[in-house]
């Protein structure tokens, strides 16, 4: 995205500032327009997507947090990267989360909460349609925090999220091989959460887990 298309989205954007530039460097991140490594300078950044310093300096805190940047005093902003070995344990914390999460959101689960889950699904399929990788880990990083929001679980919804956001890098990189046998697992999830089947909803949450694992495992 140049500098000119990235500011005609950010500026018609409905989000508050500071979400949409977190969101546009996310994108920049997981699409290797920023590298892991890479000084991240607030002015060029704020030239690069034509807004000012101070959304630029808000987003890198969001960022920061959810592991996506390297923030340090003296040094400054650097992107992240991930070894195997973080992979891993981000993996081994979604293997404890997301089934607790679906289990949840199967008793809590309402029609409105299955239209929700559904329309993401319909999103990510025609997104697939049309090979949009980012949008396509956009939506993926959505459906599961959807899943957390529906457990009802505050304190459960805010872990979850920023785990969420730090699987989409995974999903990303894998998105244009994994993404249609991940989203047959979503359906098989939603289905399950629908039924109200708590012990359902917890496997296929975790098969659905496992499953990404063994696919990164693959390519690694």
């Amino acid at each position: 995205m140049t500098a000119t298309n990235a500011s005609n989205t950010l500026g018609s954007s409905h989000l508050p500032l500071r979400e949409v530039v977190a969101a546009e460097m996310r994108r920049m991140i997981l699409g290797g327009e920023l590298l892991p490594g890479e000084r991240l300078i607030e002015d060029r950044l704020a030239e690069r997507l034509d807004v000012s310093r101070n959304p630029i300096r808000e987003a890198m805190r969001v960022l920061s947090t959810e592991g996506f940047l390297e923030v340090t005093a003296r040094r400054g902003a650097f992107v992240a990267s991930m070894s195997a070995q973080e992979a891993e344990n981000l993996f081994d914390v979604r293997l404890a989360l997301e089934p607790l999460s679906a289990r949840l959101a199967s008793v809590q689960i309402t029609k409105v909460g299955i239209k929700r889950l559904e329309e993401i699904q319909s999103r990510a399929k025609k997104a697939y349609a049309k090979t949009d990788l980012d949008a396509l880990a956009d939506l993926n990083t959505e459906f599961h925090t959807c899943v957390f929001e529906l457990s009802e679980n505050t304190y459960l919804a805010g872990i979850g999220a920023p785990m969420v956001k730090r699987s989409q890098w995974l999903f990303r990189h894998s998105a244009s091989d994994r993404a249609p046998q991940s989203w047959a697992e979503h359906q098989g999830l939603i289905h399950a959460i629908a039924s109200g089947d708590g012990d359902l909803s917890e496997t296929e949450a975790r098969r659905h887990v496992l499953a990404a694992r063994a696919s990164y495992r693959q390519r690694a």
